[in-house]
């Protein structure tokens, strides 16, 4: 198995959509930390996070080592109609940014429901019922939303977007994903697997993660790597904790530390000639955990897994 190309993103340090920012890790400690701890890939984070102009964001990324802009995450509420255009503008100007400082490869648009926002959705993370799905109707709004922005940040910056499913949003179920990518157009509209959130998504931490990926192996572009702590995923169920009371608690803890098979999904992607570059999340909260000494650790147990199979 060849090297993996490996990235890890502003959410591995406490920079999440929808948080209190003022606990926030500087953007330029975060990018020095990263590449610190072995790391060649990131994403952009929140609009403002990192700069907004190409000329000084492409400099950042220059003088640490060529740091390469893996993709930017642009959280729409897609099940509204009224929130498409705004949303499809937030799009094109994140993926103009992210394709000027392009190197040496294209980045993705990242594309995701407003997660966290729907209370019911937040609420019944990790253990989602058909009934709190989408309508018929709702569906045929959502899917036409996620293709009219994929096709639009094609037409304006040549990007491809992927769709993240995501914990606290409408597309978190693994039928829900397969819904929503039978409805949308293969062409311009791919799928970021992340381990942690499709796991947890379907409520099972025993679940055969070769079978996950081979499900929806024709729509995967690119890969989020995040662990799932199993007790805690199980206890957030038992106790009806939502969604960020789980995270609080531990949700997503360092790779290796909880049931993710790290080693199968590795080795399934090394069999399917994977090339592009899998990104490390282990999502927390501002202010919480070791965000520098938790990559380092993840990049080894990476490493790990990769001199096992040479």
């Amino acid at each position: 198995m060849k090297e993996l190309l490996v990235g890890n993103a502003p959410c591995s340090w406490g920079t999440l959509e929808n948080q209190d920012q003022s606990k926030t890790i500087p953007f330029s400690q975060m990018l020095d930390e990263l590449v610190e701890t072995g790391y060649t890939g990131t994403e952009l984070g929140d609009w403002g996070y990192m700069p907004t102009d190409p000329a000084r964001l492409s400099e950042e990324l220059r003088r640490r080592n060529n740091v390469v802009m893996l993709g930017a995450f642009v959280p729409v509420a897609l099940k509204f109609k009224r929130a498409h255009e705004e949303g499809s503008q937030r799009a094109v100007k994140t993926a103009k940014l992210i394709a000027a400082v392009a190197t040496t490869q294209a980045p993705f648009l990242v594309l995701s429901d407003d997660n966290g926002t729907d209370p019911i959705r937040t609420q019944r993370a990790g253990s989602i019922r058909a009934m709190d799905g989408l309508s018929k109707e709702e569906w045929r709004v959502f899917a036409n939303g996620a293709d009219e922005i994929a096709q639009a940040v094609f037409d304006e910056t040549g990007l491809r977007t992927v769709f993240h499913h995501h914990c606290a949003g409408y597309i978190e179920a693994p039928e829900e994903i397969e819904m929503l990518l039978a409805m949308t157009n293969p062409e311009r509209l791919g799928l970021v697997f992340d381990s942690g959130h499709y796991v947890h998504g379907a409520g099972r931490e025993d679940l055969d993660i070769v079978a996950a990926l081979d499900r929806f192996a024709g729509r995967i572009w690119y890969v989020h790597l995040k662990d799932l702590d199993a007790k805690i995923a199980r206890r957030s169920r038992e106790e009806e904790w939502d969604y960020f009371t789980a995270m609080r608690n531990g949700l997503y803890p360092e790779l290796g530390k909880g049931c993710v098979d790290f080693p199968a999904l590795l080795r399934w992607l090394a069999k399917r000639d994977y090339k592009g570059y899998v990104l490390v999340e282990q999502d927390i909260l501002p202010g919480v955990g070791t965000p520098k000494e938790s990559a380092a650790r993840n990049r080894e147990y990476i490493r790990s897994i990769e001199e096992n199979f040479a």
